[in-house]
Formats: structure tokens, C-alpha cells, sequence
């Protein structure tokens, strides 16, 4: 349905604070004048909040705030009256026990900023993983205008005439120290080369497919996924968002119009095209909740399995996010799936134009970096979703990360309890483990770790890979860095700490899992099953206060996107009642 813009001009939502003559509008501006600002300033024009997950503790990020001086020229230049608002900023890098556990908080405290102060629209300025979905969240649940910029990946990263992904070279590297093929020296030297420039993950990690997540629902402007964080068209592009944000206000365009079905189907398809991380899939999951569309991992089956991957990015592929900016970035990867008959077409973008008029002139400039259909990387991309007794609400696998010959595979299961069972064993050499084994790692999902932290891609047994042998079927209920790979199922549901099937399966159990079929199935009975559920236990007892107790009391399943329960859909932008 066609987009109408409202009429204009308007009173605003800041009016409430900043027009009049009353005592609070006095006391709301002369506070505000205290920063130097003229009177003109207050005079009904949109006020634009510039949300800012800067912080030196998320390197992904700490270049944002010289960005958002960018974005403040462009709202200044459209007319605009920028502010500058910290929000929490969870880094993937540093936080513990995992940036997930913080993702929900972080939307939160975004809702409220937004709906208890006076803004008419917001920028997002985000780049490490969990920024992007939090700050997302959170403009959905108070409607409001918003438009993402993201800070941009880093630079290629060179070590010895080889190309180095941030996250996947070193899980490589990691694993050629335990196989004794790279010295301790080798591997502290390439530390050095791993994080050559200001910017978010180099590889198709997390940062870089929520960042294209972001472009493919149509809540950023065309192009910004890939433009390298130091490259000078990443602040042209931070200052044509500043522009566009004023208009947008004028228009009243809110998220709304934007998330719609059509833009998550388009999101979907688009993650398989461009081998995306299995965190998408439960970030999406959780974005859909607040925005009030119906989402299931059905869908991202269903609408993703005859997606063909065709950016050549690691860890899937060969090359890094600087070759893909090069190469054309998302635009071309969308005008591939809208020739394809793969695009909602009439979907609506923050450009005001819809998802195809953006993309129609797209041009590929390297058919090695962005693939032919007929070179993709694999035929069936997307998000491989799996059932069965031992996931009976789903499993998720990135086939394109996967070992082909392993996508079929029935093996005897080694069990660890959890991540700290699995760091004391894992390197005993008199472990009973073989390649054919699957590893099955407990209590790692969201109420489990808490905060389901990216060990699902547990690494392999050192004598295992003294023998050449680089992948092994891995089943948990955690997640995995988008910058790893293997053939891994993730985000086993109903979790081993709700007493899912995955805390009974003990080691010597049968696993069977086929991935062309969907299924993953432990090779038991359903008496045995429902006996050993009813001896089952919690692990971990209720923490006993403060935010971690607030997480495992609300805190959903990793199939429904992991949001807490209460946080669920809008709560709409009603201007709270007068604070003095």
C-alpha cells in the first residue's frame, strides 16, 4: 500500500517540552540554552535524537562519535535541531557472560530514552552486534522515525600475503595451534594484523549481517552495509542519513511503515544470498515481536532454503567486506533476488522509495566477490531449521558454513555439561572421542549461561586434529560467532536449563541428524526420554537478585527471538505526563 506522507508543518511531540511560554517550556529550554544553543532552535523544527552506542569498551564502535558529527551536519543542513544521546552499548568483544544477556536491557533503556525525552525522530548509530538489533528493538516498541547508520566494517586485515577475517581467522588459527601446525609466536604476531583500522567485523559476521539486515528491511539507506568505517563515503553517508531523518519526521515514514512482513521476508532471503550469521536469525525473531509481525523459524526455513549464496565472503567464502563495497555491495545482492522473482519489490525503505527502485540500477563490479547464481557458493543457502525429539521447537544451521559430507550423519554423542565440563576435557588425550563423534555442549541457551553466549562452535579435540580433520557435527543451545563455521546446529529449543530434550542425551546416546530432511533425532525411546526427563533437575539454581534475575525470569526461548515476555510489541510514543 502506498505511503502518504503527513501534512506539514505540524506541532511536534518536543513542543510538549519546548513550546510555549509556561514555566516547564521556560525550564525545559533555558536548561538547554545552558549548551549554548540560540532561541530559533526551539521554534517547532524536529528535534532529532542521534543515539549513540560510542564507547572505547566496544571497538566496533568507538569511532561513532566523530561519525555522528557528521550526521548532526546533515540534520542542521535539513533544517533539524540534532542532540546527541548515549545509549548502552553492548560489545561482543568484552561483555560477560555474553553481549546477548545485555541485548534486551540495552533495547530498554533505547524504548525509554526515546519515549521520555523530547525527540520527533531518531538516528541509530550502531556497529557491534547486539547495537543494531537493541537499538531496533527499541525504535520499534515506541514508533517513532528512525533510520540506522552503521559504523562500517574495518579494513582487510594482511598477515604474511594472506588475507585475515576478523573471528574466522583466528577460531583457524586456534585450532592450527592445537594441531601443532602454527607456533605460540606466529599466532601472537597475527594479533597484530587482525585489526587494522577503526570499524566492526572485516567477514560476514554478525556486525556485518545485522548491518545488511538492517539495509535489506528497508531501515537503512541504500549502500550502508559494506562502505569500510575509514572510507570518506562512510561520513557522506552518515550525513545524507542526518538529512534524511528531517524529512522523514516531516513525513511522519515510522518504522511501522517500514517493518512490515514484506521487508522481513525480503531480510530473510537476503541472509542466505549473503551466507549471514545464524544470529540474525533470533534477532529478527525478536525485532519482529516488537514490531507486531508474525515471525516464525518456520519462515526462515521455508522462505531461505532456495536461496543460493552468492557473496563470496568469509568464513563461508574467500574474501572480506572491503572487496564486497568494492564489488557493490547489498544493492547488487538485491537486484539479484528481485530478478529472481526473490524480492518484495513495493516494499517500503526510509528512502521513501521502495526496496526495488533503490536497487534497479545496482551494477556488479566483481563477479568473483558477488557470484553468479550458477557459481554460488552453495545452491541452498539460507538458514537450515531442524526438528525432531531432540529439538522439538528447532535447531538452526548455516549450510553454506557446513561440510557437505557431514549434512548427513548418524555418530555417538559426547557429552559436555556445560562450556566449563567442556574446557577441562576437551584436550584430555584420554577422552573417547573420534571424528565421528557429535560433541553436545548443555546449559548454554539463554537461561542456561544465562545470555546464550557464541560457544556453540566448540573447538575440536587436539588428537582429532593432529589427524587433518577440521569439522565435526556439534549440536548445543548456544549460539555462534557469525565469523565461525563448521557444521554446527545452533539455538537447540526448548533449552537444557527448561529441561529440553538436550539435558538428558548422555554420552554414547545415538544422534542421527539429517540436514536435507530437517531432522535431528536422538536415537532413544520415548519412554527413555520422558523417564530420564522426570529424574531431570535444574542445574543452576534462581540468581538471587538484580538484572540477572530479572533475565531468567523473563527472558523467552532462542526460537521466538529471546526477548524478554513483557517487552513484547508497541508501547507508542504518548508524551509522559509534566516532571515538575
Amino acid at each position: 500500500m502506498p505511503f502518504t506522507p503527513a501534512p506539514w508543518p505540524r506541532r511536534l511531540r518536543s513542543q510538549e517540552w519546548f513550546g510555549g511560554d509556561s514555566r516547564d517550556n521556560i525550564y525545559h529550554r533555558s536548561w538547554m540554552k545552558n549548551q549554548g544553543f540560540p532561541a530559533d532552535l526551539f521554534d517547532g523544527r524536529p528535534v532529532i535524537g542521534i543515539l549513540n552506542t560510542w564507547s572505547e569498551l566496544t571497538p566496533c564502535n568507538a569511532h561513532l562519535h566523530d561519525l555522528a558529527q557528521r550526521v548532526k551536519h546533515g540534520i542542521f543542513e535539513a533544517g533539524g535541531f540534532p542532540v546527541e544521546v548515549p545509549v548502552f552499548s553492548a560489545a561482543e568483544s568484552s561483555f560477560r557472560p555474553s553481549a546477548m544477556m545485555f541485548r534486551n536491557l540495552a533495547a530498554m533503556a533505547v524504548e525509554e530514552a526515546i519515549r521520555g525525552q523530547p525527540m520527533d525522530g531518531c538516528v541509530l548509530m550502531v556497529g557491534c552486534d547486539k547495537t543494531t538489533p537493541s537499538l531496533l528493538m527499541g525504535a520499534a516498541s515506541v514508533d517513532l522515525p528512525a533510520i540506522v547508520v552503521t559504523g562500517g566494517p574495518m579494513l582487510n586485515g594482511w598477515f604474511r600475503g594472506e588475507r585475515v577475517g576478523s573471528g574466522t581467522a583466528l577460531w583457524q588459527m586456534s585450532e592450527d595451534i592445537k594441531a601443532g601446525r602454527m607456533s605460540r609466536a606466529d599466532f601472537l604476531e597475527a594479533e597484530n594484523a587482525m585489526s587494522r583500522s577503526p570499524g566492526s567485523c572485516n567477514t560476514m559476521g554478525t556486525a556485518s549481517t545485522m548491518a545488511s539486515m538492517a539495509e535489506a528491511l528497508g531501515m537503512a539507506l541504500s549502500g550502508n552495509a559494506a562502505v569500510p568505517a575509514v572510507d570518506s563515503r562512510r561520513r557522506m553517508m552518515a550525513q545524507l542519513t542526518g538529512r534524511r531523518i528531517v524529512q522523514m519526521v516531516k513525513d511522519d515514514l515510522k518504522p511501522s511503515d517500514v517493518l512490515t512482513r514484506a521487508a522481513f521476508e525480503n531480510a530473510i532471503r537476503c541472509n542466505g544470498a549473503i551466507g549471514g550469521s545464524t544470529n540474525a536469525v533470533i534477532h529478527l525473531l525478536a525485532l519482529a515481536g516488537r514490531a507486531g509481525v508474525d515471525l516464525s523459524l518456520d519462515d526462515w526455513d521455508r522462505l531461505g532454503r532456495d536461496v543460493p549464496t552468492i557473496v563470496n565472503l568469509m568464513p563461508s567464502g574467500k574474501y572480506l567486506m572491503e572487496e564486497f563495497f568494492y564489488a557493490g555491495g547489498l544493492p547488487v545482492v538485491l537486484k539479484r533476488l528481485g530478478e529472481a522473482g526473490l524480492l518484495n519489490r513495493e516494499a517500503l525503505t526510509v528512502s521513501g522509495q521502495t526496496a526495488w527502485e533503490q536497487v534497479q540500477d545496482a551494477v556488479n563490479w566483481n563477479e568473483d566477490v558477488i557470484l553468479p547464481v550458477e557459481r554460488a557458493l552453495t545452491q541452498n543457502g539460507g538458514i537450515a531449521v531442524l526438528r525432531g525429539n531432540l529439538a522439538p521447537q528447532g535447531a538452526v544451521l548455516k549450510p553454506s558454513a557446513a561440510s557437505p559430507h557431514l549434512l548427513r550423519h548418524r555418530g555417538r554423542a559426547v557429552v559436555f555439561e556445560d562450556i566449563d565440563d567442556y574446557k577441562a576435557r576437551i584436550g584430555d588425550e584420554a577422552l573417547d572421542i573420534d571424528e565421528t563423534c557429535v560433541m553436545v555442549l548443555k546449559n548454554c541457551g539463554p537461561r542456561g549461561y544465562p545470555g546464550m553466549p557464541e560457544v556453540g562452535n566448540m573447538g575440536l579435540p587436539p588428537k582429532v586434529l593432529r589427524k587433518g580433520i577440521t569439522d565435526m557435527i556439534r549440536i548445543s543451545d548456544a549460539r555462534m560467532s557469525g565469523t565461525a563455521y563448521g557444521t554446527v546446529l545452533l539455538h537447540t529449543s526448548p533449552e537444557a536449563a527448561r529441561g529440553g530434550p538436550l539435558a538428558i542425551v548422555r554420552t554414547g546416546d545415538i544422534i542421527e541428524i539429517d540436514v536435507p530432511a530437517r531432522r535431528v533425532h536422538l536415537d532413544v525411546s520415548d519412554d527413555e526420554i520422558a523417564a530420564r526427563l522426570r529424574d531431570w533437575t535444574p542445574p543452576l539454581p534462581r540468581p538471587e537478585g538484580g538484572y540477572a534475575q530479572l533475565f531468567h525470569d523473563h527472558v523467552q526461548g532462542a526460537d521466538t527471538g529471546a526477548d524478554f515476555d513483557f517487552l513484547l510489541g508497541c508501547r507508542g510514543s504518548e508524551v509522559g505526563r509534566d516532571s515538575h
